[in-house]
This record gives structure tokens, C-alpha cells and sequence, in this order.
């Protein structure tokens, strides 16, 4: 099955993407960055590095952070990274539907993975199914 990928390359040179969006979603989660990271599999460094991006992406930060004491540490969305989440999702669910009929209609036409090329090079007279447009 084909996936799709949403990723916003905004005005101000930065990004968001699937990748942030999943950290994101592990902090509000976790109420922490390190065990975010870890269930993502990235350094707490890497993580710090993508909240700390993704704060000065927005002129409101994304994610709030708690220093250390008796009870320890932690993180949080603000009420802006839960609207970030939640719209960035709703970005996807729209694209995702936009898309539908004409990707059915390209996963269609893919080519089985273990074909050769030459095998499926053919005389050229193999009829393709009309792509819709819109």
C-alpha cells in the first residue's frame, strides 16, 4: 500500500514533518523529551535539537519544559502544539482524500518489485490505464 508523507517546508526556512510530529505526539504522551527520543529511537540530544527547532519554527512555542527538582524534569505541549498536532493531522486526512482516485489509479500501474526491467520493457503495447486529473 502506498503511504503518503506530509511535510511543510514553511517561508522562514524551516520544516515540519512526520518525524517532529511523532516526537511531538511521544512528549505529549510521555511528558518528557528523553523518553520521547527513546521510544523513537534518537539520542535526547537529537530530540532537544527537533523541540528547540520546532519552538522557534512559531512565533508561540510548541512544547513547554520543566527543569528538574524533587519531582524531576518533564515536558509538555502547549495549548499550541496540541492545534499544531492537531491540524497537521488534519492536513494529512484532506491530502489523503484529495489524492485517492489518482493514486489508486498510479498503484495500478505499479510494476511487481521482483520483475527485472528488461522482462517488463516489453513491445510497448501494453494499453495504460487513464491517470484522472482534476
Amino acid at each position: 500500500m502506498t503511504t503518503l508523507t506530509l511535510r511543510l517546508d514553511f517561508a522562514n526556512g524551516e520544516r515540519l514533518g512526520p518525524g517532529k510530529v511523532a516526537l511531538l505526539e511521544e512528549i505529549a504522551r510521555t511528558g518528557s523529551i528523553s523518553a520521547a527520543g527513546r521510544a523513537l529511537g534518537m539520542s535526547y540530544r537529537r530530540a532537544w535539537e527537533l523541540v528547540d527547532s520546532v519552538n522557534r519554527t512559531f512565533r508561540d512555542p510548541v512544547v513547554a519544559t520543566r527543569h528538574g527538582g524533587e519531582r524531576g524534569g518533564g515536558a509538555t505541549l502547549t495549548p499550541f502544539g496540541e492545534e499544531l498536532i492537531a491540524t497537521y493531522r488534519r492536513m494529512q486526512r484532506l491530502t489523503a482524500a484529495a489524492i485517492a482516485d489518482p493514486l489508486a489509479a498510479l498503484e495500478r500501474e505499479l510494476a511487481e518489485r521482483s520483475a527485472p526491467l528488461a522482462s517488463r520493457e516489453g513491445d510497448g503495447s501494453r494499453r495504460r490505464a487513464a491517470i484522472p486529473s482534476r
